[in-house]
Parts: C-alpha cells; structure tokens; sequence
C-alpha cells in the first residue's frame, strides 16, 4: 500500500493513503502530483504539499471568494493571483457582474487541474469572463495598468515560487492595482503552527494598508487547526457591513454555497487570543 507522506514540517506530518495515482509530474516550476484517497477523494499536491481535495475544497474557496466580494457590494472588476486549480475561479464567476483576470505561472497547473480535477473549475475556464493570463503574479502586478475592486491571492506557502507573493514589495505591488476601496485577501497559512507567517504578513500589510486583518476558516486537510485568510484595504467599512446588508447581498447574489453564509462570514473575523495577541 503506497502512501502519501505530507513534508511541510519537520516535526509533525500527516499521510494519505494513495489508492490511485492519477497524475505526477516535475514541471519547470514545481512537482505536480494528483491521487484518489478513497475518504477525500482526488487531491492535489505541488512540492510534496497537500493543496487541495474534493472533499473539503468549498470550504476554503468559498470564504477566499465570497467574504470580500459580498463586503465590497458592488464589484466589477477581480483579480486572481494564482489559483490553477480552478475553485476560486468557478465561485467568482457565481457572480454575474463581475469580470476576471486570473494571473497563474504554470500552465501546467491549470492543465492538469482540468483534466484531473474538472469538479474544481467547473468549466469555468471556458467562461468568457474570465481573462487567463500565464505570468509570474510580482510581475503582473508591477507591470499592471489596470485597476480591481478585489484582489484575490491563492498561492502556496512561501517556499519555492509562491515566497514572492507573502513580501512587502508585491503587497504594495497589488495596492497600486486596486480602485478606491478595493480590499486584497490573500492565504495565510495555519497560525497555531505558521504563527511568524501571520505576524509577518501584519506587518507588512500595514506598511500600505489602513485595515489590516485576518480571518479564519478550518478547512480539514490543512494540518494544524483553522486557516488564517489575510485581508486588507483602506476602507475600513468594509469590515462593518451589517449582518441584514449581507443577507441581502447575499440573497441577490443566488449562491449555491456549502460553508459561506453571512453569519459565517461576520464570525470569521472573530480571532482566537493566540492570533490577536500577535497583532498588537
């Protein structure tokens, strides 16, 4: 019986039993597996590290997607950084107003993801709202002229290719690609054991931020407990928008969601003290 060994941390790991290998390729970016767990489903992995399952995606892309979108009330206009895989893209496209530009470096990713995990995008490479540019996310952003209501970055941890997108540089980087009032939310990693990531990201967001925050999902196959989902904007009020307004965005909107509701959403940014102890 093969299996999976997880390799984030030295310390601690977790496995999966690998009941069918689907996919496995070492790509001029990075290492690209994909396999059948018989409890998760198909999952993801890009340098020895669980990405995604079938499972419990929603749970994840939907509060990446969804939190900022319905705060914001009125986008048009979104850009993802990242995101091969397609989940983030297919929950956006829910909305019908908005238009997006999905920046992602390997197009091997969004190939294999397609193939091998149709249930994540859905077809949503096919929209013709959706804007697929291949590019490394630092260089989009630096050479951008355009300008977003929500930013959107879904990249791996800070290793490898991804370190780029948690520094100081690409989170000014993205504030000179948003309107007024737009709001950048990024993954941040699981705090009770990536604890400098959030304390990292804090500091940094607040060089060019006024509102800089975080907000959580527990999303089961990322080891350690809840997700911290980085969020930051100028425009404060967008973290007070009541609970009737969100229903009834949310109510417009038609979402056929399985973990974002407006009551989730208002919870989320509620922090445990080990996080906000780390932010004072």
């Amino acid at each position: 019986m093969k299996y999976f060994k997880e390799t984030l941390y030295d310390a601690v790991c977790q496995e999966f039993r690998v009941d069918k290998m689907y996919f496995e390729q070492k790509t001029e970016h990075q290492h690209l597996m994909i396999f059948h767990n018989a409890m998760l489903g198909r999952v993801m992995t890009l340098d020895g590290i669980v990405q995604t399952t079938e499972a419990d995606e929603f749970m994840y892309h939907e509060m990446l997607t969804h939190v900022p979108i319905l705060a914001h009330g009125a986008v048009k206009k979104l850009l993802i950084i990242g995101g091969g895989d397609g989940g983030i893209l297919r929950e956006v496209l829910k909305h019908e107003s908005i238009d997006v530009t999905q920046v992602e470096i390997d197009k091997a990713v969004i190939d294999m993801a397609i193939e091998y995990l149709p249930k994540h995008s859905d077809s949503a490479y096919d929209n013709p709202r959706a804007n697929i540019v291949i590019d490394d996310g630092m260089a989009f952003v630096k050479n951008c002229s355009e300008k977003f209501d929500v930013i959107i970055v879904d990249g791996t941890d800070p290793i490898g290719p991804g370190e780029v997108l948690f520094t100081e540089d690409f989170y000014a980087q993205c504030k000179n690609c948003l309107n007024e009032g737009g709001v950048i939310v990024t993954q941040n990693g699981v705090p009770f054991l990536q604890i400098e990531e959030v304390k990292n990201t804090y500091q940094r967001l607040n060089q060019h931020y006024t509102d800089a925050t975080f907000y959580t999902v527990a999303v089961p196959t990322y080891y350690g407990g809840l997700m911290t989902l980085a969020w930051a904007t100028n425009n404060a009020e967008l973290r007070n928008v009541s609970l009737d307004t969100l229903e009834q965005r949310f109510k417009s909107a038609n979402l056929n969601s399985r973990y974002y509701n407006p009551a989730i959403h208002l919870a989320a940014f509620a922090l445990p003290q080990y996080i906000v102890n780390q932010l004072d």
